[in-house]
């Protein structure tokens, strides 16, 4: 009977350490990622599309702002900055960190000692069951504890804009919905750059470019991506693409339709414009293994919507280029 147990209980924990990083397959990784200029470390402005608080980056190359600072100072490319203070950042690091601890726990268990600290009462296999769905549950619910005060206060020095005005154009094709009364951030502080209009042409590439990109990380096509892509996002998804190799599976996020979307800032500083976009979007969101083609998470029948924040930017004549996603409540 304890080698039944001892195998079980081996690929309970295996699924549990791997089980982030499938989930978190599509581009981007399920995280917050990327830069917004100065405003990288505040908080976007809720929309009607995305009315709760947006996660702060877990993963971007601009240094956040220090406190009487106007804005935040690029890192070198390959430096990642680090997670603001009071978060857990969600990252392939935390996720298999977390793994390991529950593997390690569940060994300790195992080679005959006890979970918690001692107590022998709870013996046999539906008592072993229940102490790994105990420690499962005790772990999401800090994740999620951990990410609610992640979200809340503002970094310092970088609040939202209060009272800023939005707009939402019509008629795009893409599904981008009337205009929110405005509303405060979580900062307080004055926002950095020049507020600035956007046309229904500029929606249109927004949409576009959700399309764009999720259909060349399914082909893996990098050359395609990076015509709508910064390359700092690039750097990211080469970086996941790889990982997702190295472990044998291909994620394919296709047949993407926007389904509502709407503009929650649009500014300009040192030239630069930028544009953040909340974007609730339906797509067949699967993870095969590269030997076989079979299906390791998600259904090829079954539609997933989700809902991001992306942020674009463009230099004067150029297009614009997805500069950063960033995660919803």
């Amino acid at each position: 009977m304890r080698r039944p147990a001892f195998l079980l209980a081996a690929f309970a924990a295996g699924a549990l350490a791997l089980a982030p990083a499938i989930a978190d397959a599509r581009p981007g990784g399920g995280s917050s990622t990327g830069s917004r200029g100065s405003r990288t470390w505040s908080t976007p402005a809720p929309t009607q599309t995305a009315p709760g608080t947006a996660r702060q980056m877990d993963r971007s190359m601009s240094e956040p702002a220090r406190p009487g600072t106007p804005s935040a100072q690029p890192a070198p490319y390959g430096r990642q900055a680090p997670a603001p203070a009071g978060g857990l950042a969600r990252s392939p690091f935390t996720a298999g960190l977390m793994g390991g601890l529950l593997g390690a726990g569940l060994g300790g268990l195992l080679f005959g000692g006890s979970l918690f600290g001692g107590i022998n009462g709870v013996a046999g296999f539906l008592g072993f069951l229940l102490q790994i769905f105990i420690i499962v549950m005790l772990v999401r619910f800090a994740l999620s504890w951990f990410r609610r005060r992640a979200g809340g206060p503002a970094y310092a020095g970088a609040g939202a804009p209060a009272g800023m005005a939005r707009q939402a154009q019509t008629g795009t094709g893409g599904g981008y919905g009337a205009p929110r009364p405005a509303q405060g951030g979580g900062g307080g502080g004055a926002p950095a750059g020049q507020q600035i209009q956007l046309t229904p042409a500029d929606f249109q590439a927004f949409e576009n470019a959700l399309k764009v990109v999720n259909d060349a990380w399914s082909r893996q096509d990098e050359r395609l991506m990076r015509n709508v892509a910064t390359p700092e996002m690039m750097q990211y998804f080469g970086g996941d693409l790889a990982d997702l190799a190295r472990r044998g599976w291909r994620n394919e996020t296709r047949d993407t339709v926007l389904e509502k979307g709407d503009l929650a800032e649009a500014w300009r500083e040192g030239g630069t414009d930028y544009a953040t976009v909340a974007m609730r979007f339906s797509q067949i969101d699967v993870t095969r293994r590269i030997s076989d083609g079979a299906v390791v998470e998600g259904d090829p029948n079954r539609r997933q919507t989700v809902t991001e924040l992306w942020t674009f930017q463009r230099e004067p004549g150029q297009p614009w280029q997805l500069s950063a996603i960033q995660q919803t409540g």
